[in-house]
């Protein structure tokens, strides 16, 4: 093994939830390491998101996705199969928490949540398996969260989402990680993205919730760049099935 294993040169991603948090985030270091990005929302707010890619010297395109459509979803992947060949890199990062307490949780609101953090992982996942299968190349990142293993107030279908989203992560890479397709999941502690905005403009509770860490601080960007390129790339040529706690140490704790 050497450095260049990290390389994703002549690599193709595509980031759904790409033009803001996490998503965006992962789009900035996995061109960073050399990958096209094709950068997927359902806002066209990608403006911002493309300028940094430019001013990073990396290049990426952006295309306007409802992750809740199949058929959405299923143009998506015919459509950078044909522009640019292939798709070596999903990462699913497009999710919501609409934040509604037990007792007003309504019957759509459950459904909504679960067709954008689960359905449409799965769906997306299946649709670029057997390309990747049959290049015997592959690598698909889910983002899981804290609440996969815990409960907060007010997320019972964001909870239940992301506890499916681990278990799909663990069902996926029995499937294809046989055929060269790795599957891994990252579960985030608490960075600024939009789901969490709501807490950044508390500095009590965010002080609170970084002195739970064991590095008595919350996530920064610098924080996703080195184990988005790892499990993306070449280097990582043996863990799959795994949902890695991007936390601080907050799950250990």
């Amino acid at each position: 093994m050497s450095l260049s294993d990290f390389s994703l040169e002549n690599k193709v991603a595509l980031i759904t939830g790409g033009t803001s948090g996490l998503g965006k985030m992962m789009a900035l270091a996995l061109a960073k390491a050399g990958a096209f990005v094709w950068i997927a929302s359902s806002r066209d707010n990608a403006d911002e998101t493309l300028k940094e890619l430019k001013d990073q010297g990396t290049e990426g395109r952006f295309i306007q996705l409802d992750v809740t459509s199949s058929e959405a979803l299923e143009n998506v992947v015919s459509l950078i199969h044909q522009e640019s060949n292939r798709i070596d890199i999903l990462v699913n990062a497009a999710g919501i928490n609409l934040r509604t307490s037990a007792e007003d949780l309504t019957l759509d609101e459950w459904q909504k949540t679960i067709d954008i953090n689960l359905t449409a992982p799965f769906h997306l996942s299946q649709l670029v398996a057997d390309s990747m299968r049959e290049n015997n190349w592959g690598r698909i990142i889910n983002i899981a969260s804290l609440q996969s293993l815990r409960a907060f107030d007010n997320s019972i279908p964001y909870g239940a989402s992301k506890g499916g989203i681990m278990q799909l992560t663990r069902a996926l890479a029995q499937a294809y990680s046989k055929d060269g397709v790795l599957v891994n999941a990252i579960a985030p502690g608490f960075f600024r993205t939009n789901l969490t905005e709501s807490l950044f403009q508390d500095p009590g509770k965010l002080q609170t919730l970084a002195d739970k860490t064991m590095m008595g601080r919350n996530g920064e960007e610098k924080d996703i760049f080195g184990i988005s390129v790892f499990l993306c790339s070449d280097a990582n040529s043996y863990v799959t099935g795994q949902t890695i706690f991007l936390d601080g140490g907050f799950s250990a704790a």
